[in-house]
């Protein structure tokens, strides 16, 4: 993993302090912000009803870690009144790099020092938290789960790395069917988030940024750890459309997922099958609201991708393959542009493997790589068009099946 400088703690000092006074807590929420000035009233509002509501005898701590917002984030966090004597708030800009994970690390830190039953942590730019949400992610904590991941109700175009790549290898590789891997939302136990703390060649790393929610799911499941899911239901943030600039998410996540492959080659390797994991509770009656996404310029950045790539992906890519994409930038029109889903798979596993032997240059390696994604997210435009959203989700297992039915590729690419 690129790595750079690393604190020793992700605290600052005066922080600290008033954390060992505090001494301990039952509950510690941790909320990861970053210029989140519109929405982080609405989440601490509902977190603090949540606890009023499920948990009004417990002691909790809510903690905001933020990475140095320039907006009025901080301003609107600390302004928002606990009006519970059980509840304490923190609002406090942590240390490390930037990204989400550098965020979460402090949280786990003020874990360690309270010794709560349960952790839970949610992002803060969400619209559709509510305080079921709490209970939902803490209760199977408090019963004996260690990693709680979210299992959200969202539109079939909605979470496209998710739905291309990030289930699908965590199906294949790890052998559990975790929804949302990268969900964002999730409960844990102090003995999970002491594993987290103690991995300390991470925190000067990719998963520091984007890299965090696909490397707590993956660290919990090879540590053997207790997981389930929690129905949440419909999850509204600030919505990202795939033709916009995903460039430093995509390659952080697909990154650290291509990293933690090396990491943890001994247990993929010997991991057959596909499990269940527990789903728990049950969806609320919304259903998630529609939108379109921009086909037409997924498919003109695609063939530009070409244009600027096609002799890497030809030193990369199967001759077959190649000759498939070569039609579609060259003939794809956009009501029948399809990149068939075994033409996808290859591609997943080939740069997988190409990452795992390249030392140097691995995020330009995977910018090359971008357009080929947003080929397959045009692609599945047109296959989910006509089907609803439980349509679409059967349509997302049959892919996840498929990656693991091809695994035995990917084993045979690897050196």
């Amino acid at each position: 993993m690129g790595s750079t400088r690393v604190f020793s703690t992700g605290l600052r000092d005066a922080v600290r302090e008033k954390i060992e006074r505090l001494g301990h807590a039952d509950i510690v929420i941790g909320i990861p912000s970053y210029h989140s000035d519109g929405t982080i009233r609405h989440v601490i509002e509902t977190v603090r009803t949540g606890l009023d509501t499920y948990y009004h005898d417990a002691r909790a701590v809510i903690m905001i870690s933020d990475g140095g917002s320039t907006d009025d984030t901080r301003e609107a966090a600390g302004s928002v009144d606990e009006k519970s004597f059980n509840i304490e708030k923190i609002v406090a800009i942590y240390r490390g790099l930037p990204g989400k994970g550098s965020a979460l690390r402090a949280v786990f830190e003020v874990a360690s020092i309270l010794r709560p039953k349960a952790v839970a942590v949610f992002d803060s730019d969400l619209v559709s938290i509510t305080p079921q949400w709490i209970k939902n992610l803490i209760e199977p904590v408090m019963e004996g789960h260690d990693f709680v991941a979210p299992d959200y109700l969202r539109y079939k175009f909605d979470a496209t790395i998710t739905n291309t790549i990030a289930y699908n290898l965590v199906c294949s590789l790890y052998g559990v069917r975790i929804r949302q891997p990268i969900g964002g939302d999730f409960g844990l136990s102090l003995r999970l988030v002491k594993h987290y703390l103690a991995q300390d060649e991470v925190w000067g790393t990719d998963v520091s940024r984007f890299g965090i929610d696909i490397w707590m799911t993956a660290t919990a499941v090879v540590g053997g750890f207790n997981i389930c899911q929690a129905r949440l239901g419909v999850k509204v943030h600030d919505h990202k459309d795939p033709t916009e600039d995903l460039g430093p998410m995509y390659r952080q996540v697909v990154g650290t997922i291509f990293q933690l492959m090396e990491m943890h080659e001994d247990h993929w390797k010997g991991t057959r099958g596909l499990k269940d994991v527990p789903v728990l509770g049950e969806y609320p009656a919304d259903e998630p609201a529609p939108f379109e996404i921009n086909q037409e310029d997924l498919i003109e950045y695609f063939k530009m991708g070409f244009w600027n790539f096609n002799g890497v992906w030809q030193q990369i890519l199967e001759k077959k393959d190649m000759a498939v994409i070569k039609a579609l930038a060259h003939d794809g029109r956009r009501e029948d542009f399809l990149l068939p889903l075994k033409t996808w798979v290859r591609t997943v596993y080939r740069y997988a493997n190409s990452f795992h032997i390249t030392p140097r240059q691995r995020m330009k390696l995977l910018n090359t790589m971008i357009p080929l994604y947003y080929a397959r997210v045009a692609s599945l435009v047109n296959e989910l068009r006509d089907k609803d959203c439980l349509q679409a989700e059967a349509i997302f297992d049959e892919q996840a099946k498929s990656f693991g039915d091809m695994k035995d590729y990917l084993i045979k690419l690897w050196k």
